[in-house]
């Protein structure tokens, strides 16, 4: 069974990616796997204040996670895998790549505009022959149509 992972954030990029694999995955008898991840949170003096920013930031990676799900469940009739993660993007994927040898796939979105974005960069980058499995870029100047014709 192929296996797609998903970066989830509030991003457009997100939302083309996550089409991108919930479409290649009903078509090969998969599955997505959906991962959100918590930015580090700066420093805080305050123990009960720190705690208190950490915890409305994993609820808001928790919300939007849950939402994608509930969008693809809906729409393929299968539940993904979801995870949420505290930690430095870059290495959030690499060890979750490391620890979940299932993984078939990558799927990254482009934005419309502008640069490729931090994750994209880093895995077509020099660190992309460092993977245990290839990564889709799915250009976000695409169409809804465009991807389900490609997918």
């Amino acid at each position: 069974m192929r296996v797609y992972l998903v970066i989830i954030d509030e991003s457009e990029e997100a939302l083309t990616a996550l089409r991108f694999a919930a479409r290649r995955a009903a078509k090969t008898d998969g599955t997505v796997h959906l991962l959100a991840m918590v930015a580090p949170q700066p420093f805080n003096a305050f123990a009960g204040v720190q705690a208190t920013i950490e915890e409305e930031a994993r609820a808001r990676a928790e919300a939007l996670v849950t939402a994608a799900a509930g969008s693809l469940l809906s729409e393929s009739g299968r539940m993904p895998v979801i995870s949420v993660i505290q930690g430095e993007a870059e290495k959030v994927v690499r060890d979750y790549l490391a620890e979940h040898p299932e993984v078939s796939a990558l799927v990254l979105g482009t934005a419309k505009d502008g640069g490729p974005g931090p994750l994209v960069a880093h895995f077509t980058g020099a660190h992309v022959s460092h993977l245990p499995c290839p990564v889709f870029v799915i250009p976000g100047g695409l169409s809804n149509e465009d991807i389900d014709r490609v997918s």
